[in-house]
């Protein structure tokens, strides 16, 4: 799970980024996926650098990913509006957001069928 959340915050941190600089660097909230990227990163490394601290690290990313996931989701809206004929009046920032809202919900998914495994698993042993 650790590297897992690594590996989201390095797509929302690139994320982040091209949005900002697809939109010409018009405006400074195209950074938001990489501040939660960067929170990402720090707990998966965190998790992954102590045993005793990966519980509490990863239910903290899950706890990112679900603040992340309400942030963004009004763009998942706007974009499946969108397909119904509905443009977003900034359709960058719509389809930045989709793309937020959709890792962080894939993150939520693994996330939870991790804990699931783990508790499987120590009920098992």
């Amino acid at each position: 799970m650790p590297k897992l959340t690594i590996n989201t915050g390095i797509l929302l941190v690139i994320l982040g980024f091209a949005s900002y600089f697809i939109t010409g660097s018009a405006s400074f909230t195209a950074l938001i996926p990489s501040f939660f990227g960067f929170a990402f990163i720090g707990l998966g490394l965190l998790g992954k650098r102590s045993e005793s601290m990966r519980k509490h690290s990863m239910h903290g990313a899950l706890l990112l990913a679900l603040l992340g996931l309400g942030g963004s989701f009004g763009g998942l809206i706007n974009i499946i509006g969108a397909i119904g004929g509905t443009m977003p009046e900034r359709l960058e920032a719509s389809v930045a957001q989709a793309v937020m809202a959709v890792i962080c919900i894939i993150f939520l998914i693994a996330g939870v069928r991790s804990f699931i495994a783990a508790r499987k698993s120590r009920e098992a042993a």
